[in-house]
């Protein structure tokens, strides 16, 4: 007589090893990328709730908000004038305001005019790294061949004048082809709202010079 088919042994050892070596991988990749608490907060890499403080605009944020507006600006630029004399546009606008996609993280501006007699239009973003406490600036414009990068150092205090340095390499303008220039941005908030923005650069062998200056007068209309 055949013994009656048994059925088939439920396989929940192999499924609960599986599920916990699941578990134990996602809880690595957690550790190395983050993931989000229960209450929707990032979580950090040691599995703490990361601080608000940090991951929201703040009051160096805030510091920038003078820049916010429709500006009438005057450029001066000393590299591309002849016998020493600089190259000056009173045609400049400015636009600059937060970009609410990045959350307010980030100042976007916007430059159109001409320089040297020739049509000239710059795109700007500024923020701030609350990780990194420092100012962050990179331009784009269609008389450099390379993005210009400005990375400061740590921030204390309220300042109104930020010095924002980072390196470029140069295309030939300095006599330097190919090298690695060290340049600085300096920006200027006025609370009556005449803002600057500086560029200097310092060529192998010299000393830091003055080579761009944009003076800011809010527009009215």
């Amino acid at each position: 007589m055949t013994p009656p088919e048994q059925p088939p042994k439920p396989r929940w050892p192999a499924l609960a090893l599986a599920a916990a070596l699941c578990l134990t991988s996602l809880t690595s990749l957690t550790g190395l990328t983050g993931s989000a608490s229960a209450g929707g907060a990032p979580v950090v890499a040691s599995g703490r709730v990361a601080a608000d403080d940090v991951l929201q605009p703040g009051p160096y944020h805030r510091l920038l908000d003078p820049l916010e507006g429709t500006w009438q600006a005057t450029k001066t630029n000393y590299i591309l004038g002849e016998n020493g004399r600089p190259v000056v546009s009173r045609d400049i606008v400015v636009k600059t305001r937060w970009l609410d996609r990045t959350g307010g993280r980030y100042l976007q501006e916007t430059t159109q005019g001409t320089l040297g007699g020739r049509p000239y239009h710059r795109l700007g973003v500024l923020g701030f790294s609350n990780i990194d406490r420092r100012y962050e600036w990179t331009t784009f414009d269609n008389v450099t061949p390379q993005a210009m990068t400005y990375r400061g150092g740590p921030v204390e205090g309220r300042p109104t004048v930020l010095s924002i340095p980072g390196e470029f390499t140069d295309p030939g303008i300095l006599g330097h082809a190919g090298r690695s220039i060290p340049m600085r941005t300096v920006i200027t908030i006025d609370p009556e709202g005449h803002h600057t923005f500086e560029l200097y650069f310092t060529p192998p062998g010299e000393e830091e010079r003055l080579v761009d200056k944009v003076a800011y007068t809010r527009r009215l209309h």
